[in-house]
C-alpha cells in the first residue's frame, strides 16, 4: 500500500507529481462523492465494497474522508466506525496508480489525530491474510496482530479468506504529524 515515509521534499512522485502532501486535502467524503470511490474501489479490489455499503455507512455517521488532489480527483479514502473508547477502521483505499507514495498513511495520519482529539486510544481493523502489502504497512505504522477472523472476506471460487484482526494502541498526548485533520 504505502513505501517507507521518506521525507516529501526528497521524493518525485510516478509521472513527475508533487510529493506526498503536495496539492492534497483531506474532507469528508458525502454522498456526492461515491461514484469517485465506487471506480476506486472496484479498481483496487477483486470483491468490492458496494455502493450501499458506503451510502449506510455515511448515513450511519461513519465518519468518511478522502485525500483529494489539487484538480479535484480523489486519491484514496477511509471510512471509520467510532464506539465508545476505540475506532473501528473498516475501509482504507488508495487508487491502484496512487499506490505506494505515502498516501495510505496520510489517511492513517489524520484517523489517527481524529482519534487522539477525541481521546480515542485504540483502532481496530482486518485486513485479508492475502494482502502482504497492507499488512507490512500496519505493522510499521505499529499496530499489532491480535486475531483472526476466519473466512470474513469473500474469495471467489477459494471459498472465503481469513482476516487478520490488528490493532493500534495510541498513546495519550498530541500527534507529532502535520496538523491538517479535519476538525468535525
Amino acid at each position: 500500500m504505502s513505501a517507507p515515509q521518506r521525507s516529501p521534499a526528497s521524493v518525485r512522485q510516478r509521472g513527475g507529481a508533487a510529493a506526498p502532501g503536495h496539492g492534497l486535502r483531506l474532507r469528508p467524503m458525502t454522498a456526492a462523492d461515491l461514484d469517485a470511490v465506487i471506480e476506486i474501489e472496484h479498481a483496487a479490489y477483486g470483491f468490492p465494497w458496494t455502493r450501499g455499503n458506503f451510502v449506510d455507512s455515511l448515513a450511519a455517521g461513519h465518519r468518511g474522508e478522502l485525500l483529494v488532489h489539487a484538480n479535484g480527483s480523489v486519491i484514496g479514502y477511509c471510512l471509520a466506525m467510532r464506539g465508545v473508547d476505540e475506532m473501528h477502521l473498516l475501509n482504507l483505499t488508495v487508487a491502484p496508480r496512487h499506490q505506494r507514495q505515502g498516501h495510505a498513511c496520510r489517511l492513517l495520519d489524520a484517523l489517527e489525530r481524529h482519534c487522539r482529539a477525541l481521546g480515542i486510544g485504540r483502532i481496530w481493523l482486518e485486513v485479508r491474510m492475502s494482502n502482504a502489502g497492507a499488512r507490512r504497512l500496519y505493522l510499521r505504522r505499529g499496530f499489532v496482530e491480535t486475531g483472526l477472523r476466519r473466512g470474513y472476506y469473500p474469495a471467489g471460487a477459494a471459498g472465503r479468506e481469513d482476516a487478520l484482526v490488528m490493532q493500534l494502541e495510541l498513546p495519550a498526548g498530541r500527534s507529532d504529524a502535520p496538523s491538517d485533520a479535519l476538525d468535525r
